[in-house]
């Protein structure tokens, strides 16, 4: 069975929609993950910056967490790089 004709304007109009929508929450999605990242390495790199002189052992501390934490961060950036390649490759293979 096929669409009917009077529908088609009205698909075409939300298909339309539903892509625009779907490469909008693509985008989103990656900037407010890197985003979230970048915000905890500040407010720790701020802590540590701030406690040096006032408790240097736990500014040691806290700067061992933020290498661990930046490495963290770099990881996830690689694997959010990867899924926004593979879903706007789905997305792009889906509607050709």
């Amino acid at each position: 069975m096929s669409t009917p004709t009077p529908l088609i304007p009205a698909l075409i109009i939300i298909e339309t929609t539903s892509l625009l929508i779907l490469s909008l929450v693509l985008g989103v999605r990656l900037t407010a993950n890197l985003t979230a990242g970048n915000l905890l390495i500040q407010l720790i790199s701020t802590a540590t910056t701030t406690l040096l002189p006032i408790i240097p052992t736990i500014s040691i501390l806290n700067t061992s967490i933020l290498l661990l934490l930046t490495i963290l961060e770099v990881a996830v950036s690689i694997i959010q790089a990867y899924v926004f390649v593979l879903l706007l490759s789905l997305y792009l293979q889906e509607n050709i």
